[in-house]
């Protein structure tokens, strides 16, 4: 098995007025080149977007584009037309494929929004631009893994262009489970920790942690506090 820990504390920073950002790897300003990616998982950015403000019209191309609130409102707008509010619970995704233009911004003008924005190297390249969101149920990753994104349009939670996995958990402190990875020859999982403790595979992560394994097909979880989870089952490589 082989593993890479990232503490909260190592991770880039962007301090934009309106914007906060945490970089779990390489992106804008913040270059390392030991923390490029973990496979095709590409970006991992904690933002806080201020009252009001957001991103404007930007262009991405063939990535897909997983964004995840936490806190807030956030609403969306592209060139297909698209117009949509995300809030804590839903999860949204993005294939740019062949090209697309879009915006983000706080619909809120009392309070910030938080949120994950991932992105993930695409297994095929300019396909049609795709928008989709759904709304989860919190409490069905209560002690338990909750799928929210995979490869299949038919399959539990949003679908990408990628042999991908997502699964979030809200696990009790105290409690074991065991996740075992739906391709273990090819992918390996990272795990960001949302809040509290927990120790994975012997290694203790804590809030905001991210800790990626690979080379192994099962993955223990102890929680040593209330913990929220979410684990990324991703190729360790595009080809």
């Amino acid at each position: 098995m082989n593993t890479v820990l990232h503490k909260s504390n190592t991770r880039g920073s962007a301090e934009h007025g309106w914007l906060q950002a945490k970089h779990t790897f390489s992106f804008a300003s913040y270059f390392n080149p030991e923390r490029m990616s973990f496979g095709v998982l590409r970006v991992l950015n904690d933002d806080v977007i201020a009252a009001g403000m957001g991103f404007g019209t930007h262009p991405h191309d063939n990535m897909e584009i997983i964004t995840i609130p936490l806190e807030g409102d956030l609403e969306h707008k592209d060139s297909m037309n698209n117009t949509a509010v995300i809030k804590s619970g839903d999860i949204q995704v993005l294939s740019a494929g062949s090209g697309i233009t879009h915006s983000e911004y706080n619909k809120n003008k009392d309070r910030p929004v938080k949120l994950l924005q991932i992105w993930v190297l695409p297994n095929k390249h300019n396909v049609s631009p795709r928008y989709d969101q759904i709304s989860l149920n919190i409490e069905d990753r209560h002690n338990k893994f909750q799928q929210v994104l995979s490869p299949n349009s038919n399959d539990s939670g949003v679908w990408i262009h990628q042999e991908a996995w997502f699964s979030m958990i809200d696990i009790d402190e105290g409690k074991s489970m065991n996740y075992r990875l739906k391709n273990p020859e090819k992918n390996g999982v990272y795990l960001f920790v949302l809040n509290g403790k927990a120790t994975i595979n012997n290694q203790l992560v804590e809030d905001r942690d991210g800790y990626g394994l690979w080379n192994t097909s099962e993955i223990e979880i102890v929680a040593n506090s209330n913990a929220e989870l979410l684990l990324m089952e991703v190729p360790m490589s595009n080809r």
